[in-house]
């Protein structure tokens, strides 16, 4: 029973993460209806940025998240810019857009491996042994993890019912002609939507190296456990994409953990290397019996 608990704090700190960038995911779908496949590698970029200002320029790991985080809402800003604007006004289709966007992570993947190689990398922090709560060890970084998680999560909740923009938002979700014939800055949405996605994703990025190595493939072996909460919760719906990661990180996690108390029977257990395939599965069985997902697609 320990080792499942201890798994599901895991997965709860995992699942924070997926939160996070499978927010911005379903806020691009819904209000741009781009399914952006190069998101796992913007979440990839903000990692190693803030990789990069802490080790080489020796700044405080928090001010190297803020400053990686903020040169890759440049980077979506300025492909919003030369790519996907250009391709909303010749009226590309969603499956141009979407072997575009595979394109672009292509790039970005490839871009990262030419400049830091390779060989994964960490922050430069200091370590601190983990802290025993009920024979349970839970690290500070998964702590903080968590704790960032909800406060970020808190604040766009805020944003989406209670500020101007996140109501525009929600109005341009909901019928984005209608929108602009009600007065409302559509281009100045999509602005706030690449914002919001980039720098929520880039965050996550962050926060997924302050538990583990940072390796360049990282956000594309994480874009199917974020397309399977997206769908899950609902395409469209930040709640409901927050429930499914969450969901999708603890399954992760917990089906994969084989307690030592099962001795020989070990062997039938499913291997860490198959996580992805349960992120997969749900996916699959959620398209088969619930393709709305469990909640309303829509902010």
């Amino acid at each position: 029973m320990l080792e499942v608990l201890q798994s599901t704090i895991d997965g709860i700190a995992v699942g924070s993460i997926i939160a996070l960038a499978a927010v911005g995911l379903t806020l691009t779908y819904g209000i741009l209806r781009l399914a952006n496949f190069a998101h796992g590698d913007i979440l990839t970029l903000g990692a190693y940025l803030a990789f990069l200002a802490n080790t080489t320029l020796k700044l405080d790991i928090w001010l190297s998240i803020a400053l990686g985080s903020g040169i890759s809402i440049a980077l979506v800003l300025l492909c919003e810019k030369i790519l996907w604007q250009p391709l909303r006004a010749k009226r590309a289709t969603s499956t141009t857009m979407m072997i575009v966007s595979i394109g672009l992570a292509l790039v970005i993947r490839n871009a990262i491996i030419l400049v830091w190689g390779t060989k994964p990398q960490k922050y430069n922090l200091p370590t601190f042994p983990a802290i025993d709560v009920f024979g349970l060890a839970i690290t500070r970084n998964k702590i903080v993890v968590i704790i960032a998680a909800i406060a970020i999560i808190a604040g766009l909740y805020y944003l989406l019912q209670n500020t101007k923009i996140g109501k525009a938002m929600r109005a341009v979700a909901d019928n984005p002609e209608l929108a602009k014939v009600a007065g409302i800055n559509v281009n100045a949405v999509i602005i706030w939507t690449w914002v919001i996605a980039g720098g929520m994703t880039a965050f996550g990025g962050s926060m997924y190296g302050l538990i583990t190595n940072l390796r360049p493939n990282m956000g594309w072996f994480l874009i199917l456990p974020m397309f399977a909460a997206v769908i899950l919760g609902g395409i469209g719906n930040p709640y409901g994409a927050i429930a499914g990661a969450l969901i999708v990180g603890i399954s992760q996690e917990v089906a994969t953990t084989c307690p030592v108390a099962l001795g020989e029977l070990q062997k039938y257990c499913i291997g860490t290397d198959y996580k992805l395939g349960v992120g997969l599965v749900i996916m699959i069985l959620v398209l088969l019996f619930k393709p709305q997902g469990l909640f309303k697609g829509t902010i």
